[in-house]
């Protein structure tokens, strides 16, 4: 069940982590979803009754590290990246806002985010190590317990018009979803979250669905004993530093990916690199404040590119 969800929803790009040559097969294009899997389009040119395969290549950054930058922009503020937490449904009594609260609060000047250092824009303005969680709010099933992707956007969307969080355009909102609500376009059976933008009171917002592993564990959680005592919020932080990354470095799907459409989160999906077992069983590879946390490796954009937890 894990690895077919891995092939078609968080993290297919793993198993492109080395597919990351120039391509244009006779007018084919990748473009990354969001979702883990590339997007083939072909782009065709009319001429009468006769319609011509035209190659197109829109890589204008190619690198030697199997990703490459087409010209879009990046969250890339000097004062960094802005965090909203959006906690949909019920979350009475469970731990998870105490652990995804420090897990965000840990990020900011962490050797692993430091990773995303390594990917600037065309004027060479590279992203910050500094995340900040701004702002959290609540949402009571507004949109009911399976969702949309649009009314996905829609809780965002709320959130935003009715003032309970900022419209910030240099920032990720996360939909964070209690066990009990679903994602109908395949939470657990072709993804395990995601990111995606929309256009909200004129300003591109970028947004990504986190669901609740303890949904489908088998699924969408690296292990089944977790370094605080809750597998499904450490899960979720698990999925939140994937979207985030992939998010800061393409955040309208023509920033950096490589020639399949893969993201650089997806390139490294489900690996770990060194790992610490605790007492309990629960492994570890990285420490936040006063948390432990098993958190997927990142794609270096430097010396030919590789995956890794710090840099």
């Amino acid at each position: 069940m894990k690895n077919w969800v891995l092939a078609l929803g968080l993290t297919f790009g793993s198993l492109c982590a080395n597919a990351g040559e120039l391509r244009a097969d006779h007018g084919k294009s990748y473009y990354p979803t969001g979702r883990g899997v590339g997007e083939l389009r072909i782009e065709t040119t009319a001429t009468n009754t006769t319609i011509n395969a035209s190659i197109v290549l829109k890589v204008r950054g190619s690198t030697n590290n199997n990703i490459n930058y087409h010209g879009g922009p990046l969250l890339n503020s000097p004062n960094g990246t802005n965090l909203y937490y959006i906690w949909y449904g019920n979350w009475a009594g469970n731990t998870a806002p105490s652990i995804l609260t420090d897990f965000a609060n840990g990020l900011s000047g962490s050797p692993w985010y430091n990773i995303n250092t390594t990917y600037a824009d065309a004027n060479g303005k590279k992203v910050t190590n500094s995340v900040h969680l701004l702002q959290q709010t609540a949402d009571n099933y507004s949109e009911g317990t399976v969702l949309s992707d649009a009314q996905i956007e829609n809780v965002v969307e709320s959130a935003i018009t009715t003032g309970y969080l900022p419209k910030d355009s240099n920032a990720v909102y996360f939909v964070l979803t209690s066990a009990d609500v679903n994602a109908s376009s395949g939470f657990c059976t072709k993804y395990c979250a995601w990111h995606s933008k929309a256009k909200i009171g004129g300003t591109t917002i970028k947004y990504s669905f986190i669901g609740n592993t303890d949904r489908c564990p088998n699924a969408c959680s690296p292990q089944n004993i977790s370094p605080n005592g809750n597998a499904g919020a450490d899960s979720m932080a698990n999925m939140i530093a994937h979207e985030l990354t992939e998010t800061v470095t393409d955040p309208e799907f023509n920033g950096w990916y490589d020639s399949r459409g893969i993201e650089n989160g997806d390139k490294c999906s489900w690996t770990y690199g060194a790992v610490t077992k605790l007492p309990s069983g629960a492994k570890y590879n990285m420490t936040l404040g006063n948390r432990k946390f098993l958190i997927q490796q990142n794609w270096v954009n430097a010396n030919g590119g590789y995956c890794a937890s710090r840099y």
